[in-house]
């Protein structure tokens, strides 16, 4: 396997396991914050610490990068256009008749690579 490939397949799997990181942190603060405040609201605070975390993670984890202003930015975007979308994808497949069920699954397949893509994109620069 050549070099560059090893490089891609490790970012990769770092991002997937920065991804399952982020997620666990959201559901932790998220369960422990609601037992004080409006689960929405928990669930805004633990989206927020939790995406803070996966910057930083993404940066020193994932692609081995300074975590900068700047790339803080382009992260932002990515999530912001990845979060777009998720929820137009999804309302593609409800509308054409999958279960809402397993409609986050395709949705999921999809936008997930896209959006490493463009965290890559980001980090790479």
């Amino acid at each position: 396997m050549k070099k560059i490939d090893r490089k891609i397949i490790g970012e990769i799997l770092r991002f997937c396991i920065v991804g399952v990181v982020a997620t666990v942190i959201h559901y932790v603060v998220y369960l422990l914050l609601k037992q004080w405040m409006l689960q929405v609201v928990a669930f805004a605070i633990g989206y927020i610490v939790s995406f803070i975390a996966n910057f930083f993670m993404t940066a020193r984890f994932t692609f081995r990068k300074e975590a900068t202003a700047r790339k803080g930015a382009g992260f932002l975007v990515a999530h912001i256009i990845n979060f777009i979308l998720q929820t137009s994808l999804l309302q593609l497949f409800l509308w054409l008749g999958v279960n809402e069920n397993y409609a986050p699954i395709p949705v999921y397949c999809i936008a997930v690579p896209i959006n490493f893509l463009l965290v890559r994109h980001v980090f790479r620069k």
